[in-house]
């Protein structure tokens, strides 16, 4: 028979309190950060083949590789140094050419050597001209600034004014609409940018196109005149120069497109067809059922046309979108979505979604009504 032996009780084991040295951690960061900014003055553009090449934070660099982004663009190569080194910027580049990189990596990195804080305020604000193009920035801020302690909002038309004006004096980057920024201005007394240290004008020219010339120099004059400001945009138009004398102070200008001898994109085809008017829209229907499983984005010059063929092509089982001005803000968020992760669909459209915004693998790009000009071609 087996010996049975008494088990002695176990003994609590004490916990263990660990006391981290704040002060100590607090000059670590310090440390990081001064030899960040002493060696913005030595970048040089030129020598930069990858983003690992900028003296940029751990968080941002991070961040940059779990989302594929290894190499930059031409005008990000040009601009984040410049940036860096608090120069104000007026830009020039191509529609998806990576602007959007190009201010928010030299946004983040600018609050976090300042050692921003949620207490701190606004620090920064990116205004461009429409919603979905908002969107698209604050999705894209919300993957390269994961790793950062920053809060974000997103200020656009369509969506409850309450509810954004009770969360505004938490939002340290602001991504917004013309419109809906001044309108908070104006109305809004949580809103304060009085610490606001950089803005960014993303897409200036159209959103001067759009009629907000007056809306943009009522929001500049709000704005500290203490700031660094990135300003973007395709076209370098005469209220263009007139919102940059207004904006900027002594800024580096970088284009990046101006010596190409064509504006579109290598390797892109472009055909026409000649047709009757009446015959326009049974040429397109039979495009579309001779070219299935792509993807393909369809312009026409109005909402009403958008809508009328819309109710013509649609049937149970056809992937058709349509995307324009006059839908609520919600429902273009979820048509916009759905036509980005799809693999093959046709989405019907204004020039809302001409400038600026990044549809991924799409097959054809469909003109069914000309364009106003050759710079809304190129974009479409």
């Amino acid at each position: 028979m087996p010996e049975i032996k008494e088990e002695k009780p176990k003994k609590d084991k004490k916990k263990i309190k660990v006391y981290t040295n704040k002060s100590k951690n607090k000059r670590d960061v310090e440390s990081v950060i001064d030899n960040l900014k002493s060696k913005y003055e030595s970048i040089n553009a030129e020598e930069i083949t990858k983003f690992c090449d900028f003296p940029l934070s751990s968080n941002t660099l991070k961040a940059l590789r779990e989302c594929g982004y290894h190499k930059p663009t031409e005008i990000q190569r040009e601009t984040i140094g410049l940036a860096l080194q608090g120069k104000d910027i007026l830009g020039a580049a191509q529609t998806g050419s990576g602007k959007t990189l190009a201010f928010l990596i030299p946004l983040l990195e600018k609050l976090y050597t300042l050692k921003w804080t949620k207490m701190d305020g606004v620090g920064s604000i990116v205004i461009t001209p429409t919603r979905e193009l908002a969107y698209q920035i604050f999705e894209t801020l919300r993957k390269i600034g994961q790793h950062h302690d920053f809060s974000a909002g997103l200020i656009i038309g369509g969506k409850d004014l309450k509810f954004e004006r009770n969360r505004m004096d938490q939002c340290n980057i602001i991504i917004c609409t013309p419109g809906r920024l001044l309108q908070h201005m104006d109305e809004n007394p949580l809103f304060d940018c009085v610490n606001m240290q950089i803005l960014v004008l993303d897409e200036a020219d159209r959103c001067l196109d759009m009629g907000f010339e007056q809306t943009m120099n009522a929001i500049i004059e709000n704005l500290p005149p203490k700031r660094q400001t990135l300003l973007f945009s395709a076209t370098q138009t005469r209220s263009v120069r007139d919102l940059a004398r207004l904006s900027l102070k002594d800024p580096s200008y970088i284009s990046v497109h101006e010596n190409l001898e064509h504006s579109t994109p290598k390797g892109l085809s472009q055909s026409y067809v000649v047709c009757e008017l009446k015959d326009k829209v049974s040429v397109l229907w039979s495009f579309l059922k001779n070219h299935p499983n792509k993807k393909i984005m369809v312009f026409f010059a109005s909402c009403k046309q958008v809508k009328y063929v819309y109710e013509i092509f649609c049937k149970p089982g056809t992937p058709l979108l349509a995307l324009y001005g006059t839908l609520h803000q919600l429902r273009r968020m979820d048509i916009y979505e759905n036509f980005c992760h799809k693999q093959s669909a046709i989405l019907f459209s204004t020039d809302l979604a001409a400038r600026g915004l990044d549809f991924p693998a799409v097959h054809w790009v469909l003109q069914v009504d000309c364009p106003e000009d050759p710079a809304t071609y190129i974009h479409r």
